[in-house]
């Protein structure tokens, strides 16, 4: 259908049940009498083709049903999704039915299939734009002639027309974000202006800033913000709000994080006595300084979260707070807001307070270095930095043995997920990738952190006050089955698996495979089948943690989540009554629910796309190199392999034995001629061929 007759559909759907006569419809397109006979004629094919249809020269949509209002979300060259505005489905679109939509549009759209039974989208076509999205694109400066084009990302394969390249001087080869100055029917009629270059495409980092500007994820703060920042840029709090609180700084109190952590906001504090353990978790009081409506707050409140990314972070707040006054740092004075816990020689939350309070940091912890202490390792170095605070150490190992052992009993699945580590140059080149370790020093502060997440979330739940909960839902029983399929195919006992299995049910597939080669595997396919965790309002509970009560509130310098509940707790230990309680958070926990929910899925995107890019540029330096590796995933298009540290590149189903391949149970390749079968799992050796930094795409080929 050709984009007038679009636009005609587009007019008939806005005007609904009204309908509009040929002449008001020729008014609202501006048609002349010389183009009426091009609208009688489009009319006419539009009635015999079961378009329209008219009723006392009143024109009306037909099957009006079958047209909704959507939102486009991504696109390539070949084709786009879009997830109607009513209710939350998504619909695969050809790439010719997109009429040039580009991600964020609103547009009318038509459904003109169903889902089919392999659980592939329903399809629609777009029949017009409804509102444009200013949406920035990514893309890469090529050579056209005499002149230059970009050649986009996404959006599609041919270059697109620069009508403006602002101060920007490019070169071929620059990555670049660009905007869409003038729409044409098709993406590759767009005419484009240039917002920003960023030197060449093959080098990751310039690609990861691109990305940034790209999705409204800024580097930079605003100078208002930067402005009400320089106001805190303080060495320690002042005197008349220390003297009001719960003074703690006589406390043996530090803090344990990565070496390199800057944004220091939980500390602990622990001592046993003859009736329990005595455990305290302080956290910096970030919602002393940033106010409610300051600018401050509404910057972190559009961030909803710090984002981490090689060598780079993206803070939520300036670092005049995030490194300096709200930063638990040693030997200084800082505001905190402490949850002081009872816990039984069991593992039992016996009771649980929340004081604003005053610490003062003894040592500034290395994850390192306390594991050291902890497996006897440790130099005379270690020990004298950490004198002050080393007796607490295997107090604190034996607590959080005795709740890692109790999650295990309430039968909370260990998801053991391997996280990349990405080393970069002093010029931001990646020359290194490992896996991430984590070791018992790392676990022993988690399992602190949960548990006074507990008892955040226990507490708003006792008192019924607003409250932004962290919640996790239970898998749908189509996943739960289709996981029984999975592990049966891979050769695992599905035992227990059905559809309406326990965490403790996943829980036991994980610790029955742990020794398993597949183990790793077996892993992510139980954590593909969970749902992702989000944030609400209502206290759902945590399907994997098997808590009814869990909320964030421990990083509120990187998490606006945690920074609202600290709002929230703030007036409610300073009894603020309930009623009024309710009444000044109610709309605030759920708009923050909300915006924390969708900044927090906006950032894992961004740290997963920009690490590819990391990965590509570091697999450029060993391409012709062979490598040991495991199939991670397969797909129509081929196979997935991952190495030991991480990298993961795909080997094309171009360069796989001849066949006509087909995926089963989401885990296994068959149809090649001479019977090879690929298995999610399966170990093989693999050469690095080829790398495209500029999309983070590495490209395998099997070694026989």
């Amino acid at each position: 259908m050709n984009s007038f007759k679009q636009t005609i559909i587009s007019e008939l759907y806005s005007m609904g049940e009204k309908g509009l006569t040929v002449k008001a419809l020729a008014s609202r397109l501006g048609i002349t009498k010389k183009g009426m006979k091009k609208l009688d004629t489009a009319l006419k094919e539009m009635k015999n083709h079961g378009d329209l249809t008219i009723k006392k020269e009143v024109l009306y949509l037909r099957n009006a049903g079958q047209y909704f209002e959507a939102t486009i979300t991504r696109v390539t060259p070949k084709s786009g999704f879009m997830t109607a505005c009513d209710v939350p489905v998504e619909y695969f679109v050809r790439g010719r039915d997109m009429m040039g939509a580009i991600p964020g549009d609103v547009v009318l759209a038509r459904k003109i299939a169903d889902a089919d039974e392999y659980n592939r989208s329903p399809v629609a076509v777009v029949m017009g734009i409804i509102s444009e999205s200013d949406m920035l694109l990514t893309g890469v400066i090529v050579p056209d002639g005499n002149k230059l084009k970009v050649l986009p990302d996404k959006l599609c394969d041919e270059p697109l027309t620069i009508s403006k390249t602002g101060k920007n001087l490019l070169r071929v080869g620059d990555k670049v974000v660009f905007a869409i100055k003038k729409r044409g029917d098709r993406h590759f009629d767009h005419t484009v202006s240039i917002v920003g270059g960023f030197g060449s495409c093959d080098n990751a980092k310039s690609g990861a800033e691109a990305y940034m500007m790209a999705n409204g994820l800024h580097t930079q703060f605003p100078d208002n913000v930067l402005f009400e920042a320089s106001k805190l840029d303080i060495d320690e709090p002042e005197e008349d709000e220390v003297i009001r609180r719960l003074d703690l700084r006589g406390e043996a109190i530090f803090t344990i994080d990565g070496a390199d952590t800057k944004d220091i906001d939980d500390a602990i504090s622990i001592t046993k006595t003859d009736k329990c353990y005595k455990l305290g978790v302080h956290i910096a009081d970030v919602s002393h300084y940033v106010r409610k409506g300051s600018a401050l707050d509404e910057e972190a409140f559009a961030r909803g979260t710090s984002i981490y990314y090689a060598d780079q972070v993206v803070p939520m707040l300036p670092k005049q707070l995030s490194n300096g006054i709200c930063s638990l740092n040693p030997q200084v004075d800082r505001l905190a807001f402490s949850c002081l816990m009872e816990v039984s020689f069991q593992g039992k939350l016996m009771s649980y307070s929340f004081k604003k309070s005053v610490i003062r940091s003894r040592v500034k912890g290395v994850y390192t270095e306390v594991n050291k202490i902890l497996d006897g390792s440790a130099d005379d170095e270690i020990k004298a930095k950490y004198a002050q605070v080393i007796d607490k150490i295997p107090v604190m190992q034996e607590l959080a043995a005795i709740l890692e052992k109790n999650r295990e009993n309430r039968g909370a699945p260990e998801i053991d997920t391997i996280e990349s580590k990405i080393i970069t140059d002093e010029n931001g080149v990646c020359i290194d990738i490992k896996p991430r370790e984590r070791g018992t020093a790392e676990k022993i502060i988690e399992e602190f952190m949960l548990i006074a997440n507990n008892s955040a979330a226990a507490l708003a739940m006792k008192e019924r006050i607003p409250f932004v909960y962290r919640i996790h839902e239970a898998p749908p029983a189509e996943k739960l089955l289709a996981l029984g399929d999975t592990l049966t195919a891979l050769g695992i006992s599905p035992d227990g698996i059905s559809e309406r299995s326990t965490a403790a049910d996943l829980a036991k597939v994980l610790k029955n495979s742990a020794d398993s080669d597949k183990a790793s595997v077996i892993n992510r396919i139980v954590l593909r089948t969970m749902m992702k965790a989000k944030y609400s309002e209502e206290p759902v509970g945590h399907y994997g943690l098997v808590m009814p009560e869990y909320a964030h509130y421990t990083s509120p310098i990187r998490r606006y989540s945690d920074l609202a509940i600290h709002r929230i707790l703030t007036d409610y230990v300073y009894a603020l009554e309930h009623e009024k309680l309710c009444k000044k958070y109610g709309a605030f926990a759920a708009s923050a629910a909300l915006q924390a929910s969708n900044t927090e899925l906006a950032a894992v995107r961004c740290e997963r796309d920009c690490e590819n890019l990391y990965m590509a540029e570091y697999m450029r330096e060993h391409i012709d190199e062979e490598f040991d590796g495991m199939i991670s995933g397969v797909s129509a298009g081929g196979i997935y392999v991952e190495l030991p540290n991480t990298v993961e590149g795909m080997v094309s189903v171009t360069a796989l034995p001849d066949g006509d391949y087909e995926v089963e149970h989401g885990v296994i390749l068959t149809g090649a001629c001479d019977g090879t079968v690929f298995t999610v799992g399966d170990k093989v050796r693999v050469k690095c061929v080829n790398v495209n930094v500029n999309g983070g795409f590495i490209d395998f080929e099997l070694v026989r």
